[in-house]
């Protein structure tokens, strides 16, 4: 189901910030296209990836129930893990063995997405970044380098840059992005960013040619949300903008026209560090540092805290990214 009104948003990146953003976004007047990493190489997703040779399946499968019309009930089997104790099917999400069964059934992610779109009565576009899975490469301030995203997460090492590459099976050839996914950056009203990890979610999807030379090129306003906290192994000690100079630097270019900055103070007491253990501390304000690479910053409480958590709170959030369409920057 597609729907044929409104503004043309695009969301690009991963992780479990997206569907936080593209369940409020269904519910508004917006045509939606979600662009999804595959660079993940961790847990049900790496190890489906590393046996099936299909593109990871985890973050494709939670923006598909956020953009679905289907009952709760099929949802929630949709998205049921399996228990630890299941030692054969172990950490599994129903979900992702679905979307590689449907990948070799139909020869590809691109048509095994579309049926299980129609199936799931999904609401939007969805597209991986690109068709293949792929490898993300880091080099870190030390000048030493590591290939994988669990990997280079686990290092706790601070990132100097990060570029993508083909999986093992492929040959050594320059990653392409998806056509559909090129068109809808070029036809977007609005291109979002985020929320999720920068290093490992949003730029795995930029560092893609195709994609980054898309979205420079594109007259969409294009927004980033600055995560509430920083993350381990990622943006420790990173203010809001060290994170829009590092999109910035990948891309050549000031290219973020405006940032959403959650100003409402997150009680250190209410953390569960232990449950969150990827979560530092929250990300400190550079309102100036932001003007100068040329952004219009908004500053607002966009901020949910939930299960011990501090989360981007969806529907505030929406709130404004609306009013952004409706009063967008002229571009020249």
């Amino acid at each position: 189901m597609i729907r044929k009104k409104g503004p043309k948003i695009v969301v690009i990146g991963g992780g479990t910030g997206l569907p936080v953003i593209l369940k409020e976004l269904h519910q508004r007047n917006a045509e939606i296209t979600a662009i999804v990493t595959v660079a993940d190489d961790g847990g049900s997703s790496g190890i489906i990836r590393d046996y099936v040779n299909v593109v990871p399946p985890g973050d494709i499968r939670n923006v598909m129930v956020a953009l679905s019309d289907i009952d709760p009930e099929f949802k929630d089997i949709f998205q049921y893990r399996f228990k630890s104790q299941d030692k054969f099917l172990a950490g599994h999400a129903i979900g992702n063995l679905i979307i590689a069964a449907l990948s070799e059934m139909r020869g590809g992610i691109d048509p095994a997405i579309r049926e299980l779109s129609e199936m799931l009565q999904v609401e939007g576009h969805v597209y991986p970044a690109s068709a293949e899975p792929l490898v993300l490469h880091a080099k870190f301030t030390d000048d030493t380098l590591l290939a994988g995203e669990a990997g280079i997460t686990a290092a706790h090492k601070d990132i100097k840059e990060v570029w993508v590459g083909n999986n093992p099976w492929s040959e050594n050839k320059k990653p392409h992005a998806v056509p559909e996914a090129l068109q809808a950056i070029e036809e977007a009203d609005e291109i979002i960013l985020g929320p999720g990890s920068l290093f490992t979610s949003i730029l795995p999807n930029l560092m893609i040619e195709d994609i980054g030379r898309a979205v420079l090129k594109t007259k969409a306003e294009i927004v980033y949300i600055c995560n509430i906290m920083t993350q381990k192994g990622e943006t420790i000690n990173f203010t809001d903008a060290e994170h829009v100079r590092t999109l910035n630097k990948h891309l050549g270019r000031n290219f973020v026209d405006t940032v959403l900055v959650n100003t409402e103070i997150v009680p250190e007491s209410y953390m569960d560090f232990n449950r969150y253990d990827e979560v530092s501390k929250q990300v400190i304000h550079d309102f100036k540092g932001l003007r100068e690479q040329g952004a219009r910053v908004i500053s607002d409480n966009f901020l949910l805290l939930r299960d011990g958590g501090a989360f981007h709170d969806g529907k505030k959030v929406v709130d404004e990214l609306m009013n952004i369409c409706s009063n967008p920057i002229k571009k020249v």
